[in-house]
This record gives structure tokens, sequence and C-alpha cells, in this order.
């Protein structure tokens, strides 16, 4: 029995761990959301041809890739910065 314990405390804290990997997964994929539609009216604009455009898409691919592998802190952070360069897109920057 007390070679149980061990286990039993190993496993208890691998499963909450993998249970915090929910923490900011609505919001990453609300932002990432949001920043894919930006972008694509920034395209229907005409501003696809820009250097912050071309960051932004950059980096919504790598919040994408992030969110795949429940990455949420980085998608979430990723994804904000993409609409901030698409912003800077539209405003001529």
């Amino acid at each position: 029995m007390k070679r149980l314990f061990p286990l039993f405390a190993v496993v208890t804290l691998t499963l909450a761990g993998c249970s915090g990997t929910t923490v900011n997964r609505d919001s990453c994929a609300s932002e990432l959301s949001a920043a894919w539609k930006e972008l694509d009216l920034a395209k229907a604009e005409g501003f696809a041809g820009t250097v912050s455009y071309s960051k932004a898409f950059t980096l919504i691919t790598a919040a994408k890739t992030e969110q795949q592998v429940e990455s949420y802190g980085g998608c979430l952070d990723k994804a904000s910065k993409a609409r901030f360069y698409i912003r800077e897109s539209r405003a001529g920057r």
C-alpha cells in the first residue's frame, strides 16, 4: 500500500497540471477569430501589401499554431499583437 501512495501522488499532480491548460482557451479563440476577420477586412480595403499586414499575417499563423498545441497564453499574446499590426496597416503605417 505504501508503494501506491507515491504513484498516486504523481498521477494526481500530472492530471492537475493538464487541467490548467484550458486557461485563456476561449480568449485565444475569440481574439484569433477577431484577428482573422480584421485581416480579411484590411485585405479587402487594399492594405494587403503593407509591412504591417505581413507582420499581422505571420503573427496570426503563429497564434493558430500555438492554439493547436494548447499554448493559449502565447496564442492570446500573438493574436493581440496581430490586431495591433492590422490597425497599423489600416492607418497606413
